[in-house]
């Protein structure tokens, strides 16, 4: 157990304190509200500390305790009247936030009332926030916001990071990427050592960056004694593919690609719908494919892996969809659960010091995190 995080030690079968934003949503804080009572019914050892306002939030909360009155001991309500908004910049939050539903999420964590956040609202702000209370876990160069990516895998998904924390990323840090990221596949998609691909124009070693080649032999010599296998350079094609559990990027190009994703996914939806709508014919045929349909609906829903998650952090902060809805709020809670359940935080910082740890002692042929460091002395 790595000593000095700020989540709390959960006792084996003791509940599971989520703390959970309501005030961040573009939906407002009735989705939010929904979906943390969706997510407690399906978690018995799950419990919601919802920060916000109180005076929304109580006439929000008292119907849906007579409908569900059992849910009640497992909710508490912490107020906070301020609220950060999509249009506030990072650096306001850092000096003024103090006092919003963001803040104090993230503060649950810190004061170890809570093993986890999850928060709908600003990324950049949650990002700046989360840095600035929790703080960087020790040897951990730039956190990284990774997502899951629906793939061909066994397990119908790809870890994928960074996807928009910091816009760069060296060849140390895309080493670190691959630490974290494969622990999150180890714990979240339960991958006994997972595959990590590089990405990048091409798949041969000559092709990209000099940074790409240079982090390329990085991960080659880290990759027997940091808890993955390493499988080399994938393209863009290979996210969504079955050649790698774990694709590592630097935030620019994972957010770029995320966004294409998304709007291709949602692309192919409506045309799905239009073609389907087209006619009489068309409808008696979406008709006879209907349960088809509905399974492939599911398998693509958006709302399944709403939750990018924060690594690198002295806690387990999940950012969910800003326009998510009760269910894609639902799903970020379970994400945040089984995290925190896992102690995903804890095992990142074991496997970032024992790879620290060996390039310290194994000189410079050992897959230590100093490769890469020498332009950043001044940061």
């Amino acid at each position: 157990m790595t000593q000095g995080l700020h989540s709390p030690v959960e006792a084996e079968g003791a509940p599971i304190v989520i703390s959970v934003d309501a005030m961040g949503g573009d939906k407002g804080p009735a989705a939010v509200v929904a979906g943390v009572f969706d997510s407690l019914r399906d978690r018995p050892d799950l419990h919601i500390l919802l920060n916000g306002d109180e005076s929304l939030l109580a006439p929000l909360l008292a119907p849906a305790f007579d409908k569900a009155p059992e849910l009640r001991p497992r909710i508490a309500l912490r107020h906070a009247a301020g609220v950060v908004t999509m249009h506030d910049k990072p650096s306001q939050v850092m000096r003024h936030g103090q006092g919003t539903s963001m803040w104090a999420t993230i503060d649950a964590v810190r004061e170890g009332a809570a093993s986890a956040a999850v928060s709908c609202g600003n990324t950049g702000a949650l990002m700046a926030v989360s840095m600035l209370r929790l703080r960087k876990l020790a040897g951990v160069n730039r956190p990284a916001i990774a997502c899951l990516w629906p793939s061909r895998n066994p397990g119908g998904f790809n870890v994928m990071l960074d996807v928009g924390a910091d816009v760069k990323a060296d060849p140390s840090d895309l080493l670190q990427y691959a630490i974290m990221g494969a622990a999150y596949a180890h714990t979240g998609l339960a991958i006994q050592r997972p595959r990590v691909g590089l990405l990048n124009v091409g798949t041969e070693e000559h092709k990209g960056r000099a940074e790409l080649k240079e982090a390329h032999e990085v991960l080659t010599r880290a990759a027997s004694s940091s808890g993955f296998d390493y499988s080399g350079f994938v393209e863009g094609g290979d996210i969504p593919g079955d050649r790698a559990d774990v694709i590592v990027t630097d935030g620019f190009t994972g957010n770029v690609a995320l966004k294409t994703g998304e709007g291709t996914a949602k692309m192919i939806s409506d045309f799905m719908r239009e073609a389907f709508n087209a006619g009489l014919l068309s409808k008696f045929a979406a008709l006879l494919a209907l349960n088809s349909l509905k399974r492939l609906q599911k398998r693509m829903d958006p709302r399944r892996v709403n939750g990018g998650v924060f690594l690198g952090l002295r806690g387990t902060v999940v950012k969910s969809h800003g326009g998510a809805d009760a269910t894609g709020i639902s799903a970020a809670i379970g994400l945040a659960h089984r995290l925190a359940g896992a102690r995903l935080t804890e095992r990142i910082a074991d496997r970032v010091a024992s790879v620290e740890a060996a390039g310290q002692d194994g000189g410079p042929e050992r897959p230590g995190l100093d490769a890469g460091k020498g332009s950043r002395s001044s940061e």
